[in-house]
């Protein structure tokens, strides 16, 4: 059987690294992507020492000519993608509406929008020859307040997807929204600074939980 090829981006941490140690415990050779190489490395060793194979990606996605690059090794490697989960996100300060800086609404856009769709564009011909899976995590907090630059471009993004999704459905591929628990991330940390984290739900759970999803 051949050995599934998984892309992650958004690797390092959090949603992205728990899914990779989950996958590569299932056989999956797993593409790691994400800016920080020290935690890249780090996810590196924890699955050489399962017995799990990963190619690191250090690498930022707003670096459209790299992103590029990268999808055409990935072709002249291994021919596509089975699996792609994309866990990367951009968090601005919480902020009223009226009063978000223009640079959060910028980069809220720019990281969970725009760059989403060049992702698309780069990798959505490495899923068609395997008829591969696409996967996007969901926010549902669009509209609550304080969080007018993250919700709009997280609901931007969950448009975005949704649109493709209907698109490559009659091809044979597959794209799927992923809605995880309240997770101790990073991400999250920045949200909500004082939270117990003992109350949430581990990283390592909702990525069981997301590949129980994929084979549902």
């Amino acid at each position: 059987m051949t050995q599934p090829i998984t892309l992650i981006t958004g690797a390092s941490r959090g949603l992205g690294a728990a899914t990779a140690e989950a996958l590569s415990a299932q056989g999956h050779h797993i593409i790691a992507l994400a800016r920080t190489t020290g935690a890249l490395e780090e996810l590196d060793d924890r699955i050489q020492a399962a017995g799990g194979t990963t190619t690191l990606v250090p690498l930022d996605i707003k670096d459209t000519d790299a992103v590029a690059r990268l999808a055409m090794s990935i072709n002249d490697r291994w021919g596509g993608l089975d699996l792609w989960v994309h866990c990367v996100v951009h968090a601005p300060p919480m902020s009223p509406a009226n009063m978000a800086a223009q640079k959060d609404w910028d980069d809220s856009f720019n990281t969970n929008v725009r760059m989403a769709q060049q992702l698309i564009v780069n990798f959505d011909p490495l899923l068609e020859p395997r008829k591969g899976t696409a996967v996007h995590c969901i926010d549902h907090r669009a509209g609550d307040k304080f969080m007018a630059a993250y919700g709009a471009s997280k609901a931007a993004q969950r448009a975005l997807f949704n649109s493709w999704a209907t698109e490559v459905d009659p091809k044979g591929r597959k794209v799927i929204g992923f809605s995880p628990n309240p997770m101790p991330t990073a991400t999250r940390a920045r949200f909500y600074p004082g939270e117990d984290r003992a109350t949430l739900t581990p990283c390592a759970e909702e990525a069981q939980r997301l590949i129980e999803q994929l084979e549902g």
